[in-house]
């Protein structure tokens, strides 16, 4: 009976406890279930080094969960790099490149520079053991840029070897030959004895295929002799297969045969030793099944021997029971804690609900905004080569009967950029991301402008297009002309385009002045189609039109009003409307005006035209561009504003190139195989901070404006550009290095 009461106690002293803990802990837990991961990981790093991959693979397994807990990312992207080097080393590639290629993604995004690179380094040993040489090699030049960009020089001089093999399979024997040899003068450079013999060895197989066998023969009898001495079973194995190789093709067949057998007696060696660890690796999960097995036993034959006791028996049993529920009890709050756990490391309130619903909203506005970046990139970068090859075409005296189709073409290309432009600004304004930008200018010359500019496509529908301004209101304010600007071609465009064989009326009218701000209306009526009082209440959301039918038959996109009311809420303005159908319909806008004295009328720069052609010869350009259209218009257009350029297709190569020539500016592409423009730019700042360099850009730019910044870019051009604003940032820095 003591026995029993006893236990009770016991019972109720560990829950007391254990409540206490769950209260007081939780941040402790925080650091105890970190320090865990980080043991795992320890741990798991040990395994893989002694071969012991099934317990290195546990490790990381466990290690997983608790991390993912935390949400602890840059463990997270350790632990995938590590699985799918254990992938890798058991002959799985398709779960390596896979397991490899998603801790890439997780690295990149915690900036895990050094892991980055070594994970590339493996992907792309991956990819060459499966005879994937030209994937291996973008694989590699990435991970040589990340171990330049961390100082990893061992690193560094085991990816240029792995670049060489690649190139060796690619059969792009020069490149190779210049590979292995930097590796060997790094080699050389930090005592790496392996590295070296293993570079000779290799830039020995270079020199057969070329021909140069005596050379070859000298460095391939140096690796084997350092591979030697330092018991490089795998590097001498190599050289073997190599010097067979060469003396083959010297004709010394004997001496071949003879370096043959000892390659493939070594390397039956290396295999029995490979087949073994794999069946160990087998065993050893046989025989933790086992252990499990004989561990059930264990507490069978245990529960049977409690049976034979009636007294130890009962108190046994008591015992077991309150261990189970212990057990459960202690199961339950150890999900409760890691429960609350996620709840404090990501939501940090109460109101957890609420929270979460927040958070799935702005991953949902993430998401979106990375979508259409993603988008209009892939749209944009086509439309480059649409509008800048039909300029070049109009430019270039086309046929009369091209030019209707050129035009036509032209047309296409401009509406498509208009459609991509209108759903980046709307997603602008969603995002909260659109700024009002204030200078002075005259609001009616600015309507003129604007109906000038439409009338067109006005007298193509046979309309008339009559404006009226308050002659009690001054010309000249200071807002924002572009918003402006937009608002108004959106209105008086939609007017011509629902309208046919009509009128359309401009009024602009004083409401009120207060302290020098002008609350001012514009009506844009005209007496087309109008708009059914069912469609009228959803106007101004996107993509919305009338009908069907009537998108089809006008065109558009039904984004114009959307961008119109978006616009006029940052103005501090208000819109409404009026319309009946087959009557037309009047659209009436309010927005406060800041009166100014003048207006100030800019510059005109004629771009180039006063350079000296001797000034303009001696500027080399660089273009880094992957795409073979975008290439061949930008050249064009620098051609013939009589500047020089260089191409390259991908960052690794610019970096090399800034490195040993002069360049007066780099147009930096931004998406690009391999490390991006941003990446390379911040290699290129390691070694040259004052070398202009311009982000040429499909990528919305607001999107990306921090990393620009951190990167050190000059300046951004953004594609497709305008020709004239292409000009002027290159006039901009010429200039202003002449002057310097």
């Amino acid at each position: 009976m003591y026995s029993f009461q006893k236990t009770i106690f016991i019972f109720f002293l560990l829950f007391g406890l254990t409540t206490f803990a769950q209260e007081e802990l939780t941040q402790k837990e925080i650091a105890v279930i970190q320090a865990e991961v980080e043991a795992d990981l320890s741990f798991a790093k040990k395994n893989i080094e002694h071969y012991n991959y099934l317990q290195a693979k546990i490790s990381l397994e466990n290690a997983i969960n608790k991390a993912k807990i935390l949400n602890n990312k840059k463990s997270l992207g350790l632990i995938y790099y590590n699985l799918g080097k254990i992938h890798h080393l058991l002959e799985e590639p398709n779960l390596a490149i896979r397991t490899l290629t998603r801790a890439i993604q997780i690295q990149r995004i915690t900036k895990d520079n050094t892991s980055v690179a070594e994970t590339y380094k493996t992907l792309g040993d991956v990819l060459l053991k499966i005879k994937k040489p030209k994937e291996a090699l973008e694989h590699y030049k990435s991970a040589q840029t990340f171990s330049s960009l961390e100082n990893l020089q061992k690193l560094e001089t085991e990816t240029i070897i792995k670049k060489g093999e690649a190139y060796l399979a690619l059969k792009d024997y020069k490149n190779a030959e210049i590979t292995f040899k930097k590796a060997i003068s790094l080699s050389k450079k930090l005592n790496l004895n392996n590295l070296l013999s293993i570079s000779l060895i290799h830039l020995g197989d270079v020199q057969i295929k070329n021909g140069a066998l005596k050379s070859a023969q000298k460095n391939i009898e140096e690796g084997i002799a350092i591979a030697k001495k330092n018991n490089a079973t795998d590097n001498l194995n190599d050289g073997y297969l190599s010097l067979s190789n060469l003396q083959e093709r010297d004709g010394n067949y004997k001496l071949a045969n003879k370096n043959l057998k000892a390659h493939i007696k070594l390397t039956d060696s290396l295999l029995e030793a490979k087949n073994k660890l794999l069946l160990t690796e087998k065993f050893n999960e046989s025989k933790i099944t086992n252990q499990l097995n004989a561990q059930k036993q264990v507490n069978a034959e245990l529960e049977q021997e409690n049976e034979q006791d009636s007294e130890t028996s009962t108190f046994n049993q008591l015992t077991i029971a309150l261990i189970t529920i212990l057990s459960l009890l202690t199961l339950s709050l150890y999900k409760n804690n890691n429960i609350r756990l996620k709840s404090n490391l990501i939501l940090q309130n109460k109101n957890s609900e609420l929270i979460e619903s927040k958070e799935k909203a702005e991953l949902a506005s993430r998401t979106k905004a990375n979508f259409l970046s993603t988008v209009t990139h892939e749209l944009r970068t086509p439309l480059y080569a649409v509008t800048g090859l039909t300029n070049m075409l109009l430019e270039e005296d086309p046929r009369p009967e091209q030019i209707p189709h050129l035009n036509s073409l032209k047309f296409s290309g401009d509406y498509l950029l208009t459609f991509i432009n209108d759903i980046l600004q709307i997603n602008k304004i969603e995002a909260h991301k659109v700024e009002v930008e204030k200078e002075v200018f005259n609001l009616k010359k600015k309507i003129e402008n604007v109906i000038s500019a439409l009338n067109n496509s006005a007298n193509s529908n046979n309309v008339k297009i009559h404006f009226e301004f308050d002659k009690k209101l001054p010309h000249n304010y200071l807002s924002d002309q572009l918003k402006i600007s937009q608002i108004l071609i959106n209105l008086i465009g939609n007017s011509i385009k629902f309208t046919k064989d009509g009128d359309i009326w401009v009024r602009v009218h004083k409401i009120e002045v207060t302290n020098g701000i002008y609350n001012i209306k514009i009506e844009v009526e005209d007496n087309g189609i109008g708009i059914s009082k069912e469609k009228q209440a959803k106007m101004f959301d996107s993509f919305s039109q009338g009908s069907i039918q009537i998108n089809r038959k006008y065109g558009g996109t039904g984004l114009g009003l959307s961008i119109v009311k978006g616009l006029i809420d940052i103005l501090n303005g208000k819109i409404y409307f009026d319309s009946e159908l087959g009557k037309g319909t009047t659209f009436f806008i309010e927005i406060p005006f800041e009166f100014a004295e003048e207006t100030i009328e800019k510059e005109k720069i004629n771009y180039f035209k006063d350079l000296n052609e001797d000034v303009l010869s001696k500027i080399n350009i660089l273009l880094v561009e992957d795409n073979k259209i975008n290439q061949m218009i930008t050249k064009k257009i620098l051609n013939k504003l009589k500047l020089n350029c260089d191409i390259v297709e991908n960052g690794e190569d610019a970096i090399e190139k800034v490195k040993v020539n002069t360049y007066g500016v780099v147009l930096m592409d931004i998406h690009m195989p391999g490390i991006s423009g941003i990446e390379a730019t911040k290699i290129i700042r390691k070694f040259n901070k004052d070398l202009p360099i311009y982000a040429l850009t499909a990528v919305t730019i607001e999107d990306k404006m921090v990393e620009f910044d951190e990167a050190e870019f000059t300046d951004i051009i953004s594609k497709p550009f305008k020709q004239e604003d292409f000009e002027k940032k290159l006039f901009d820095v010429i200039v202003f290095k002449e002057n310097a």
